[in-house]
């Protein structure tokens, strides 16, 4: 498997120290800077390669031009994104569009032009059909239509003695260009959209100042434009865009007014989505948002029923709803936006060795024109800081964060809500005008286009695996759609995995039964000298395949006409939806996972009793896992660190994982006590990847022969089980094909042998205690608890009989079973008694009606149970079985009472 499909992205945020195909050292100690993104698209070819550019007209740049270049040049620095393929190989002359015009715009343009060997934007067309003298449009000019520009044009007609002008609507250049082209049907001119932002990659400015003329949707004057070139016109990013046929919007053979005013309104909107992609939507104030809120028709309707419920006055409940609105509603500022990215990337420096950033390239070439909802995985409360920094950084809109209210805390709470988030009380039970104010709030923001953070697993992982997802937010988002279907939804799945997580400690006392310790402003301060003194080693973050709404409700509600639906009605195939794509979400985070160091220790490591291993062996186990990997691909967007076994090693020891006990025999790495108990969490991270890798040696852990048909087939039988707890991609005959192609390499690694010619025939492994089956059990553990976990409940089940046990009883029983089976023998993984798990697993039994409750909700049975438990004893060894038989409990009978002579 490749490191990276995109291998490496022009985005990444923070480098690593070293470039990992060189072999380098996984991490040096010089101090870590903030990258310059490469840009994106093809490099200009060298001139003896160059194809045959547009040739415009042998006029000379104006000697203004050059002038007024050579003296903003120094002030310039170009970041160039979004470059077409075809814009050097078409021979066919080129007229650039630019949002509004400007002089400034006009110098950034040809210097572009003149970087990247494209036709100059200050030449002009041959034949000039402009009538300007150059190639290039603007749609507007900065003072068009403001009072000052109305009023020269105004004045300066009336001393002409011509009849008040209109403001006009749209380009006389382009007019020009479109008459050009109807007089002459061998023209052909491309238009080709240019985006000019000054100011929006923060990542090497370092003034305060320079914050208040960052890029926004105001349209500046002559003044602040200077000072904005002034103060950041080193991070200024040019983005090209695909070029468009003036011949064939000519030959739409409409009257010449409408041609140019739809032609017009087509590249003012293309530029707004992109100025929406960039800097994010032309934002409200708070309060005019908080208005709409209020004045919409379901909170006014939730008002009058809170007074009439609460026998108060209209007024004060509506004075209730308010405080509740800007209690929920962000307060979204640019400069407090950009002020935090200067402070956040001297903390991640200070406290990460690296933040990397794959597929986003894939993101900018979806995002525009779509309401985007960024669905990440949450294990640190750094998710939040970490993402929006990187979409910012990398010229994304930083998205609106639900965010729960336990985070609203004095001064953190006001700077979040600065920075986009938006909070949400932890249940809205109870409360109907709370409810119906946020979910409004929630609909203006799709409705209004901002992108919007949350998770769907509803709070952090304290196991390392992904939760189960919570819909509550999922199913606002979707009613907010319906309600008003105008913009595409588009969700955006992202990983993000890390070394070493800054709660481990406090997961750590968590998952030992202490309760959870409430945030607190005092907790964050003195918290903030022991993060800044830690090295938490590299994080990653990556984009998955996003997710369309419009291709999900084509699936899955086809009965939806795409009208509008009311907040009243309640399509009955929404909650359906909802589960769907929740689910759809959890698997494309899983497949859009890295691998890192900690993550291969780990699964190394935690598979040995003490949780030591020789170094020899430990290096074999890792660059087998990375074998693996390579060879039986999950998903082409997950990403395996590049560097060998001992470099791993060697970063494990450097951050404190791994340690080291030197024999002569050969040294000892292990982990001890509590980090091991925290390393099943980076083991779970990952453990989905390894899923049919597991299942086979499993099989083999207390066989020595089997046959491949009998092992496909209690793969297919328990695979709905693995798939719904670890929320797998494939479907029955697809994890087939991947054991199949695993079975593979563990022949060719020696691992197994086939015994036999035909396909049906026998895998045998080594006897003894070989290598081979040293590495055999080290693959196989991490999915053997989840088969220890599923004999324990169907153990409980068949102690107690049918009709004996509910869902919730079943679910009790079988924790208290997986507590007592951990405490008596080996420790197991935190995970290993979690009742979400087992609930889960019971669920799964009742969707395939392997259970099912009678009129009293008890589970009953059949013998198809017991043919399926029969199927786990071919995994679990005989002594395990009888151990798990012996600790199951059975429910409480209650006796019943005395019958008496009268009854």
């Amino acid at each position: 498997m490749p490191t990276s499909p995109d291998q490496p992205t022009p985005f990444e945020s923070i480098p690593p120290k070293a470039d990992p195909a060189e072999g380098a050292p996984v991490h040096a100690a010089e101090p870590l800077r903030t990258a310059d993104p490469a840009p994106a698209g093809d490099p200009p070819p060298a001139p003896d390669e160059a194809p045959a550019a547009p040739v415009h007209g042998s006029g000379r740049r104006p000697w203004w031009a050059a002038l007024m270049g050579r003296l903003i040049d120094p002030w310039i620095e170009l970041r160039i994104e979004a470059l077409p393929d075809d814009l050097r190989s078409d021979p066919r002359p080129v007229c650039y569009v630019l949002e509004d015009y400007g002089l400034s715009n006009a110098l950034i343009l040809e210097r572009t032009c003149r970087e990247l060997g494209l036709p100059s934007a200050l030449r002009p067309l041959p034949g000039d059909p402009l009538k300007r003298k150059r190639a290039y449009v603007a749609l507007s000019r900065r003072n068009a239509g403001s009072a000052l520009g109305l009023a020269a044009d105004f004045a300066a007609d009336l001393a002409t003695g011509k009849p008040p002008r209109r403001a006009r609507r749209h380009s006389e250049a382009l007019a020009h260009l479109l008459d050009a082209h109807r007089a002459d049907v061998g023209m052909d001119v491309r238009l080709v959209p240019v985006s000019i932002f000054v100011g929006r990659a923060p990542a090497r400015n370092n003034g305060w100042f320079s914050v208040l003329f960052s890029e926004n949707w105001t349209i500046v004057g002559r003044f602040r434009r200077l000072l904005s070139i002034l103060l950041n016109g080193r991070d200024t990013v040019v983005q090209f865009a695909p070029s468009v046929s003036v011949r064939e919007v000519v030959s739409e053979d409409l009257p010449p007014e409408r041609i140019v005013r739809k032609l017009s309104r087509v590249l003012r909107t293309h530029f707004n989505r992109i100025r929406e992609a960039v800097i994010g939507p032309d934002l409200s104030t708070r309060r005019l948002l908080i208005d709409k809120v209020l004045s919409a028709e379901q909170v006014k309707q939730a008002i009058a029923d809170t007074a009439r419920r609460e026998n108060s006055k209209q007024e004060d409940a509506w004075k209730k709803a308010q405080a509740y609105a800007y209690e929920i509603a962000a307060d979204y500022s640019h400069p407090v936006v950009r002020s935090a990215s200067f402070m956040l990337t001297t903390v991640w420096n200070r406290i990460y060795r690296g933040v990397l950033v794959h597929h986003l390239d894939k993101l900018k070439q979806d995002a525009p024109g779509h309401e985007v909802i960024y669905v990440p995985s949450h294990r640190s409360h750094m998710d939040y800081l970490l993402l929006s920094y990187l979409l910012y950084t990398h010229g994304v809109v930083p998205p609106h964060i639900f965010a729960g209210i336990n985070l609203n805390l004095p001064v953190i709470g006001t700077l979040l809500r600065k920075g986009g988030a938006f909070f949400a009380r932890r249940s809205f039970r109870g409360n109907a005008l709370y409810s119906a104010v946020f979910r409004e709030y929630m609909a203006q923001l799709v409705a209004g286009g901002y992108s919007i953070e949350y998770f769907i697993e509803g709070g952090r992982s304290r196991t390392g695996r992904l939760l189960p997802p919570k819909g509550g937010s999922l199913a606002m988002t979707i009613r907010a759609y319906l309600r008003q279907p105008t913009r595409p939804v588009l969700f955006q799945p992202v990983y993000i995995g890390y070394e070493k997580i800054m709660e481990g400690r406090s997961y750590l006392d968590e998952l030992s039964g202490k309760p959870k310790e409430k945030e607190s402003i005092w907790q964050v301060l003195t918290g903030i000298p022991k993060v800044l003194s830690e090295n938490y080693g590299q994080v990653v973050v990556n984009f998955g395949e996003p997710i369309r709404l419009g291709d999900v409700l084509g699936e899955l509600a086809a009965e939806w006409d795409g009208r509008p639906v009311g907040d009243e009605e309640k399509p009955v195939w929404l909650n359906n939806t909802v589960d769907t794509l929740a689910d759809r979400i959890q698997v494309n985070v899983n497949r859009a996972a890295d691998v890192n160091p900690i993550n291969l220790l780990a699964l190394a490591l935690l598979s040995t009793p003490k949780h030591s291993m020789g170094e020899a062996d430990l290096l074999a186990q890792i660059a087998l896992s990375k074998t693996l990997l390579a060879e039986v691909p999950y998903s082409d967007r997950v990403t395996v660190t590049p560097h060998p076994p001992e470099q791993i090693v060697a970063h494990g020891e450097e951050i404190g994982v791994l340690s080291r006990t030197a024999h002569p025999l050969g040294d000892v790495l292990h982990v001890d006590g509590d980090t091991a108990v925290l390393l099943s969490y980076f083991r779970n991270n990952v453990l989905h990847l390894f899923t049919a890798t597991a299942w086979i040696a499993c099989c083999f852990q207390h066989n020595r022969r089997m046959s491949r048909n009998t092992l496909l087939r209690i793969g297919r039988s328990l695979y709905p089980f693995v798939q719904a707890e670890l929320f797998l991609p494939w479907d029955e005959e697809g994890f087939a094909e991947q054991v199949e192609r695993t079975i593979a390499v563990f022949i060719r690694e020696g691992l197994l042998q086939q015994v036999g010619d035909d396909d049906g025939g026998i895998l045998a492994r080594n006897a003894g205690q070989s290598d081979e089956v040293f590495r055999l059990r080290a693959l196989g553990h991490p999915l053997q608890q989840a088969f220890e976990r599923y004999y324990i409940a169907i153990s409980v089940l068949a102690k107690n009989g049918p009709g004996t046990l509910g869902a919730g009883e079943l679910e009790s029983l079988c924790h208290l079973a997986a507590q007592r089976l951990s405490l008596l023998y080996a420790p197991a993984a935190p995970e290993f008694f979690d009742k979400t798990l087992f609930r889960g697993f019971i669920q799964k039994l009742r969707e395939l009606k392997l259970v099912w409750p009678d009129e009293n909700s008890k589970l009953l049975f059949d013998q198809r149970l017991d043919n399926w438990a029969k199927d786990a004893k071919t995994i679990l060894g005989r002594e395990l079985r009888h151990t798990i038989e012996k600790v199951s409990p059975e429910a409480v009978k209650r006796e019943a009472p005395e019958q008496t002579v009268a009854d």
